[in-house]
């Protein structure tokens, strides 16, 4: 059984077991936390929301708080001399799917 997930603005095909890195949600390591926003779940039977299903929920454990690899951001214009260099580090939230309910 499989699910698509909204979380962050972006959504996620996550299955039992599936280790998902997503934009920083609220909690701490070890907790256990529930994605309502259920777009689909599939397997035998395929059910799609409209946007959401309302029954549907996604139960996962928070597995690590950090952060993502470093992006370099450079911006040049030509023959002006003119550089810039910047870099970000997105903070994440990794997570263990452990139970998907249709």
């Amino acid at each position: 059984m499989y699910a698509v997930i909204r979380t962050g603005g972006k959504q996620y095909k996550v299955s039992e077991g599936d280790q998902v890195k997503v934009e920083k949600l609220a909690g701490e390591v070890g907790e256990t936390i529930e994605l309502a926003e259920v777009l689909m779940v599939g397997g035998e039977e395929v059910k799609i929301g409209t946007p959401l299903l309302p029954e549907a929920k996604v139960t996962a454990k928070i597995v690590e708080q950090g952060k993502d690899k470093k992006i370099l951001v450079f911006k040049s214009k030509r023959r002006k001399n003119n550089r810039k260099k910047n870099g970000h580090r997105q903070p994440i939230t990794r997570l263990q799917i452990t139970a998907i309910e249709a």
